[in-house]
């Protein structure tokens, strides 16, 4: 089985409680207006992989030092069979080594469509954001990046661990974006607030840095 990725990143800090790895699916066709990853949304075969190479290549990366594992895109339930295939992985691995992390995925479909639709799928995971991003709904809560998202706890891990978070407001003290480079790409991830990007932009863009391509827009 394969699944199309965009990135996977270690350790991730800022989609959900403690260290996380951090893996973007590739194709979404809803578009979210305002959405922060565009480069996630076009179909591209060439960035499939196996299931069995992804969940070995998340067992090297965190030697087994980690809370959790976030999934994110791009939408990862339009690759049911792959997302599948993947928490089943996910789950042999974390029963055959007696671990305890978390998984919480991210989607941009209604709640009560992916209860409808892939409620199978829900059984696996832990937590789930779902609901699109609506760009003129503030950013209020932890995770989250438009008030109409909620977060849904889905197993006792998770009501455990996430409970505190699901009305808590945001602070505004709290680290929200990591920032990495590879070679000449810089990768943003986690929530940004409204016009957060753009800043960013116009103060590379000041002292002298300017970006090719963001994945802010198209």
């Amino acid at each position: 089985m394969k699944i199309a990725i965009n990135k996977a990143h270690f350790p991730v800090t800022v989609l959900g409680p403690g260290r996380r790895i951090g893996i973007w699916v590739q194709g979404c066709s809803i578009g979210c207006k305002g959405c922060v990853s565009q480069d996630t949304w076009a179909r591209d075969s060439s960035k499939e992989m196996t299931v069995a190479g992804l969940v070995s290549w998340c067992r090297e990366v965190s030697a087994g030092q980690f809370d959790g594992i976030t999934i994110s895109g791009g939408e990862p339930f339009e690759q049911p069979k792959a997302l599948h295939a993947l928490l089943d992985g996910l789950h042999y691995w974390r029963n055959s080594a007696g671990m305890d992390f978390d998984i919480l995925c991210y989607s941009g479909y209604p709640l009560a469509t992916l209860q409808k639709r892939h409620a199978d799928l829900l059984q696996k995971l832990d937590a789930l954001i779902p609901e699109p991003f609506i760009v003129n709904k503030p950013l209020t809560q932890a995770w989250r990046g438009s008030a109409n998202q909620p977060l849904v706890l889905l197993s006792d891990r998770a009501r455990a661990r996430m409970q505190t978070y699901v009305d808590a407001p945001i602070d505004e003290q709290d680290k929200r974006i990591q920032t990495m480079i590879d070679g000449q790409h810089v990768w943003y991830v986690g929530i940004p607030a409204r016009g957060d990007m753009q800043a960013l932009e116009q103060l590379c863009a000041s002292r002298g840095l300017s970006f090719d391509s963001v994945s802010w827009r198209p």
